[in-house]
């Protein structure tokens, strides 16, 4: 199988399987033309072999040039020089190889000595990464070309997955079109906890642009619930319904998960399921009611420490006083959301002004177990019926601040960590957005599927990422080389290889493409009218 002319980059020289080639630069070609990170391919003799450059160098072959460099004056000098006795060389890291008979296959082998680089064109893009189309979804192009690079968000949706980048390089972005992509191929119901409010609705990027929000876009197959509707009303945001708690849907796993938030001494946890052992599902309630002349006759008839239920007591006023919660609260609103992730719908969860931390991982919390639960029982149901319409659909839970979830402690006691562990077992899987993965549990990012990752700056954050991932010290180099803005690694299960792109700008020719029957509506106060004709 040979390549069409097309631009030869170089000639292999060096190198192995498990320390990448080195390509000697052809005289023709500029080396501040290439990239790392930039996909080129290899031609072998039986194979093909499509690699990353992962760095570019300039070389000697007589070293004694360099102790002697030809002034800036001798142009002529260093053109004869050029090529010859001094040189350029880059790394590329083979990610994958082809061949007439088998197509694609991880590589296995190396190219021959003076084997061919040449540049990738559209045709091996399509090869590699597929068109888009069914539950492929285009999410950037390369850095130097205008060719589209495809996710499988088929495969993407079977695993938790994560998004990374420190702040102010578009992680919100990137899960935006992940999100687009999911409600637009169908591949799974999504459940957004908005914390910030703006995945539902407009929100404003960094170049103070006012960006769709999901019901913009896909109008009633998103469903906008709230924590706070005044906030939503006055932003002109039509909500579905309001979600309330009751205090006898908190558990003490809530509590557990929330111990730095409220300062909670070790014996919170012990202390709190003595109550449950007593008053049930009512502990809370029942705990807020007791004056210091009960909470001393509970102490000693159950053996806690009176001190320490008073202090849980003081400490838990704090989620008592959070402004959706009622001492009893029907629970339609909660399994109005399950039952609409059941439908095939997608929901965002807006907290508007409940934006604080205690109040983000606690509703989360509480949402999340009984969707677990639901999904555990559709799983059941399905493998004792083998019926097809049993079977659970696909679901993506959202999470922002992943780390308040996830970090070693939390992730051995939550919900999340026990999705995160359980991979697709259960048909439910998380999409954790964070600038800090290396506070995030190993366990949790040795299992995560798909890694989309902007620049991070932290060397502890970059090892973090790639957790699992083989080959990481060739990836590593271009991770640090990414701009700030608009650029993002991808790799993992939902792509054939790591492959770096200019993510797709998130914009009017995007909404069009995503959602054509929406994307038409210019005038922000019509969707509005559209949206609440629908309800």
């Amino acid at each position: 199988m040979r390549l069409p002319d097309r631009e030869k980059l170089g000639t292999v020289v060096s190198g192995s399987l498990t320390e990448g080639l080195t390509v000697r630069l052809d005289a023709a070609c500029s080396i501040e033309e290439l990239r790392v990170g930039q996909f080129v391919v290899i031609q072998g003799e039986q194979h093909q072999f499509f690699s990353m450059i992962s760095d570019v160098k300039l070389d000697a072959a007589n070293r004694d040039v360099l102790a002697d460099p030809p002034p800036d004056s001798d142009d002529f000098l260093r053109r004869v020089l050029g090529g010859t006795t001094t040189y350029g060389t880059f790394n590329v890291s083979p990610m994958l190889m082809v061949d007439a008979l088998e197509g694609l296959r991880p590589v296995r082998t190396v190219p021959r000595h003076f084997a061919p680089v040449h540049t990738a064109d559209e045709s091996d893009f399509a090869q590699v990464f597929g068109a888009e189309g069914g539950t492929k979804f285009q999410m950037g192009m390369p850095l130097d070309m205008d060719i589209p690079v495809c996710l499988d968000l088929g495969r993407l949706v079977e695993r938790s997955n994560g998004v990374f980048g420190k702040s102010g390089t578009g992680k919100s972005f990137l899960t935006r079109l992940l999100l687009c992509g999911v409600i637009k191929t169908n591949a799974a119901s999504s459940l957004i906890f908005d914390m910030h409010s703006e995945y539902g609705w407009d929100s404003k990027s960094e170049d103070n642009i006012f960006v769709k929000g999901l019901r913009q876009l896909f109008g009633h197959q998103v469903l906008v619930y709230s924590l706070d509707p005044k906030s939503s009303r006055q932003r002109g945001v039509a909500i579905d319904s309001e979600v309330v708690i009751g205090l006898d849907q908190i558990d003490v796993e809530d509590i557990i998960l929330l111990q730095d938030e409220l300062n909670l001494t070790a014996t919170a946890a012990e202390s709190s399921y003595l109550l449950v052992d007593h008053f049930g599902k009512n502990w809370f309630e029942r705990l807020r009611a007791m004056d210091s002349t009960a909470l001393e006759e509970f102490a000693k008839n159950s053996g806690a420490h009176s001190g320490s239920l008073a202090a849980l007591k003081r400490k838990l006023e704090q989620v008592a006083r959070l402004g959706f919660v009622r001492e009893k609260a029907p629970v339609s609103s909660v399994n109005g959301i399950i039952d609409a992730l059941v439908a095939g719908n997608h929901v965002v969860l807006e907290f508007g002004q409940h934006n604080s931390t205690l109040a983000y991982m606690l509703v989360a919390n509480i949402i999340t177990r009984r969707i677990h639960q639901r999904w555990i029982e559709q799983t059941e149901t399905y493998l004792q019926s083998k019926r097809e319409a049993d079977r659970p659909r696909p679901l993506v839970i959202t999470i922002e601040e992943a780390h308040k979830f996830l970090n070693p402690q939390a992730a051995k006691q939550t919900i999340f960590g026990t999705i995160a562990r359980e991979l697709r077992k259960y048909s439910v899987t998380l999409l954790i957005v964070d600038q800090r993965p290396s506070a995030i549990d190993n366990e949790v990012m040795s299992q995560l599927g798909s890694r989309i990752t902007a620049l991070l700056n932290d060397e502890r954050d970059i090892d973090a990422v790639f957790t699992g991932v083989g080959g990481a010290a060739k990836l590593r180099a271009v991770l640090a080389s990414l701009d700030t803005r608009q650029q993002a690694m991808i790799l993992g299960h939902a792509v054939p290889m790591p492959v770096v792109i200019r993510t797709r700008p998130y914009d009017e020719a995007f909404y069009a493409a995503v959602a054509p029957k929406m994307a038409v509506k210019k005038d922000y106060s019509q969707v509005l009218e559209d949206v609440d004709d629908l309800f």
